[in-house]
């Protein structure tokens, strides 16, 4: 070593979005808007899967997990990003920052896996829907669901044993609106190269290889249902469509943050919001437009709920 005092910072400093306070002030309205409809809308989901008996079949039930996920999803950058947006002064402490990974990357790894998860159940449901219920019992699910997590735990866990043991003893500025392992490992003064290879072999790679692996199951799907049955091909693309938009949306910014080579920081973060505000909005109304079943369920939670409020 060369003598020089390698300590842990005990905080870091956010540049931001925007300098200008009247820009901040129309993003404050903005994303807080896109919060709370976003925090509505997947909780809605939820708890009309969980109070409805009419809707208890496999495909619902990993719906209300993946709109469970997007509540995290939302929840564990937006808030911070919003409180800052009042704030000249935005900090974050080492601790914090080192949570906020943790999660970011447990609830990113877990909504991958449960992707990959819900196109298995289309593929059954689909191509052999005489064994659906069979093979995709309450079991089966609750395993592929723990499965998930246990994946995204050990994503999150392998990356950030090495990352909370480097030295930072320059600066602490990241120009980011929240912390993100490629900025973070770039601010200690030691050579990461390693590290961050690691990081974007195993960000990179399961970010990439989740995402082609549902293409091409999507995509399998589709060759299977026309080899069948043709009439059935408008139905089974009707059903896919919404699926392969919520991937697209989803992966998008993910394979871009972890494996483009030279990253840029305004795009980053537009596809930073996008990923933690915007897509967990779009996936509830995304997954429930073209659902005729779930908009009837949604209503007649709501129309209870309006009712229980009048009597109560």
């Amino acid at each position: 070593m060369d003598g020089t005092n390698h300590s842990v910072a005990s905080e870091f400093v956010f540049l931001g979005l925007s300098d200008s306070e009247e820009i901040q002030l129309v993003l404050f309205v903005f994303f807080s808007l896109f919060y709370v409809a976003s925090i509505m809308g997947n909780s809605l989901i939820v708890l009309t899967v969980t109070s409805d008996p009419h809707l208890r079949s496999p495909m619902y039930f990993l719906l209300a997990n993946l709109s469970f996920i997007d509540l995290g999803v939302s929840s564990v950058t937006s808030p911070k990003m919003i409180y800052d947006l009042v704030r000249k002064h935005k900090v974050i402490s080492f601790e914090g920052c080192i949570t906020q990974i943790f999660f970011i990357h447990v609830i990113g790894g877990t909504e991958m896996v449960l992707l990959i998860v819900m196109a298995f159940d289309r593929y059954v449901a689909i191509c052999k829907p005489l064994h659906y219920l069979t093979i995709m019992s309450q079991k089966m699910c609750t395993l592929l669901l723990v499965a998930s997590w246990v994946i995204g735990l050990i994503h999150s866990v392998v990356q950030l044993v090495f990352v909370i043991k480097l030295p930072f003893c320059g600066s602490n500025v990241l120009d980011s609106f929240y912390c993100d392992l490629p900025r973070l490992i770039r601010l200690a003064c030691v050579d990461t190269y390693t590290l961050e290879f690691m990081v974007t072999a195993n960000s990179g790679f399961i970010s990439v290889g989740s995402f082609f692996i549902l293409i091409i199951s999507y995509i399998f799907i589709l060759i299977t249902v026309r080899k069948h049955s043709s009439s059935g091909l408008s139905k089974a693309l009707s059903t896919l469509s919404s699926h392969v938009m919520v991937v697209v949306l989803f992966f998008g910014p993910c394979i871009f943050d972890y494996t483009w080579p030279h990253p840029t920081s305004h795009l980053d973060k537009f596809l930073a919001i996008f990923d933690a505000v915007l897509t967990p909005l779009l996936n509830p109304v995304i997954y429930t437009f073209r659902n005729k079943e779930m908009k009837l369920a949604m209503r007649r939670v709501c129309s209870q709920l309006i009712v229980y409020r009048r009597f109560s």
